[in-house]
């Protein structure tokens, strides 16, 4: 047994300390030829001989999922339907579309001595990536880091196995074709714990973690890893219906966030609603979400309203409102004014994304000054939270954090920076 793990130490080893070697070389390749790389993998992502390879690898996984019971919403994630493999070509053209952020002078200024200091951008290094499910993942972490000029090592879950390494090979052979460095995108080959541990603590090699699943999965990387990390622990996302929220726009944008896809970490968990509204618009929305199939769980005056109507209402508990339900059910709270649900929303939400539904400018300007999240809305559904709807192609993780990157990341906070200085023989 100690063999064994010891293999698996040196495999992992092995595969930080190539990224590391291929991030130098990667580093000052012309942005044309990384835009010619990622043009290319988003031609062969959309040609039928690679949908075939990765519907066959994706059933293997499926297979898997069920075989480990997961939940709908888990399997959900893990699917490649041909609609999310034609997104992740559309993601690499758009990422090779976007201005390379490498080499971008962000400030610069000349020395008293006559010398000048330039701030410039500058990849971050070796970037590992770890993530259940969502084997899309594969594919927008590798073309951000490849643009951005960073190696990146991918360590997926065992549930996505098959899906993952199909991806991955797919992203090396564009490597090896157009003559970069194909250790520049590395997936970890074993689901074993221990390799898990050994890459948390390869700080010599590996310059930035980033965990994306379950809080568990994240919890344990913040904790364990020796160099830092970007994270969200949970998208615990709010809507708030504010005493002057248009009924259709409620509605509308009410659904979208809970049921377009509940499984995700911007959907709404929480639906806060201005107790003006208990006998005109909530009713409404209540029942556009019970018809929906969403279990509604409420306080008193929520039950009662929808009591007045005929909807089933089941009593909340408070830890319900901390819960990330990741499915059809919803908690709702009611509250006398917009300061309640700013305090409501700053306590049980996680930082991710939350929404205001109002006509009324001054209360939005309000609620988006105060409520202290990533992402915060007016009128417009929670589920925008992404990279590629922010337009940044796509998105190598969305951070809580306030810290070096927030919210939906994209190539530039996969960078850092340096100073460069020009002088002429200069001394102090």
């Amino acid at each position: 047994m100690t063999t064994a793990i010891t293999d698996v130490e040196q495999t992992v080893r092995r595969i930080a300390e190539k990224a590391l070697h291929a991030s130098r070389r990667l580093a000052p390749v012309a942005s044309a030829d990384k835009n010619a790389a990622l043009e290319r993998l988003a031609e062969l992502l959309a040609s039928p001989e690679t949908e075939a390879l990765l519907a066959e690898a994706n059933a293997r996984d499926l297979h898997t999922a069920e075989e480990m019971e997961l939940s709908e919403a888990m399997k959900d994630r893990l699917r490649l339907t041909p609609e999310r493999m034609r997104a992740m070509a559309e993601g690499a053209r758009q990422v090779a579309a976007l201005p390379d952020p490498v080499g971008a002078v962000l400030e610069s200024r000349r020395h008293a001595k006559g010398f000048t200091i330039e701030k410039v951008r500058v990849p971050l290094g070796v970037v590992g990536i770890i993530y259940e499910s969502r084997p899309n993942v594969t594919i927008d972490c590798a073309i951000l880091c490849l643009k951005s000029g960073n190696a990146t090592i991918l360590r997926g879950g065992r549930e996505a196995f098959h899906s993952n390494r199909a991806l991955a090979e797919l992203v090396r052979r564009v490597l090896r074709e157009g003559g970069l460095p194909e250790d520049a995108v590395q997936l970890i080959p074993t689901t074993d714990r221990a390799a898990l541990t050994t890459l948390l603590h390869a700080d010599d090699c590996i310059h930035c973690l980033i965990p994306r699943g379950g809080e568990g999965l994240i919890r344990f990387v913040a904790e364990e890893a020796r160099m830092p990390v970007i994270k969200h622990y949970k998208g615990l996302c709010n809507v708030y219906l504010d005493r002057e929220a248009d009924a259709e726009t409620a509605i509308r944008v009410t659904v979208n966030a809970k049921c377009q896809r509940p499984g995700v970490c911007n959907a709404a968990e929480n639906l806060v609603v201005h107790e003006e509204l208990l006998g005109t618009v909530f009713p409404r929305v209540a029942r556009a979400l019970s018809e929906e199939g969403v279990l509604l769980r409420g306080d008193g005056a929520a039950r009662a309203a929808c009591d007045q109507v005929g909807l089933p209402c089941d009593p909340v508990r408070e830890e319900d409102y901390a819960t990330e339900y990741l499915g059809k059910i919803l908690s709702i709270r009611t509250v006398g004014d917009i300061g309640e649900a700013i305090d409501f929303i700053n306590h049980y939400g996680s930082g991710h994304s939350d929404a205001i539904l109002t006509e009324n400018p001054e209360a939005a300007r309000r609620f988006q000054t105060e409520v202290d999240a990533a992402s915060v809305y007016w009128n417009v559904s929670t589920r925008f939270t992404d990279g590629f709807e922010f337009g940044l192609g796509a998105e190598i993780g969305i951070s809580t954090d306030k810290l070096h990157a927030r919210g939906p990341m994209g190539l530039t906070e996969l960078t850092s920076y340096k100073y460069l200085i020009r002088g002429e023989g200069q001394i102090k």
